[in-house]
């Protein structure tokens, strides 16, 4: 149910993103949907591509910092005002914190993508409420 993040901690310098990105073009890894958040002296590159083992090799052997975190890239209703607060209400109304989220378009249908605190609940809830979601091998196709 879940699918594979990576966030790749890079200096907050000219230039420092742009290597990452240049890095995973040549290795031919499709970014799907990313996100960018800065703290002080590094960001957080939050991406989800085509292949996270493969980018978080050729990110390991170029000693860029990189973690693989399992997240929920759960469907939203589409075309539907409100559609991704009904999710998040399902979520929190089971006890379930978001750590955080974002959402991005993918085949013409919204995604929500949240890590929460509690993988075990998040799962029963997408099975009993019948969400749909993205899996893997979706992102390779």
């Amino acid at each position: 149910m879940t699918i594979k993040q990576l966030s790749i901690f890079i200096e907050n310098q000219s230039g420092s993103l742009l290597r990452v990105l240049k890095l995973l073009r040549e290795n031919d890894i499709n970014i799907i949907v990313s996100t960018l958040g800065d703290t002080d002296g590094f960001g957080i590159y939050r991406i989800i591509c085509n292949d996270a083992e493969k980018a978080f090799k050729v990110l390991r052997e170029k000693n860029i910092n990189a973690t693989i975190t399992n997240v929920y890239a759960i469907r939203l209703a589409p075309n539907k005002v409100g559609a991704a607060a009904e999710v998040v209400e399902k979520i929190t109304e089971a006890g379930v914190s978001i750590k955080y989220m974002y959402s991005f378009l993918y085949g013409g249908k919204g995604i929500m993508v949240c890590r929460t605190n509690n993988n075990d609940k998040v799962e029963e809830i997408i099975m009993l409420k019948k969400l749909e979601y993205l899996t893997e091998n979706d992102l390779k196709n």
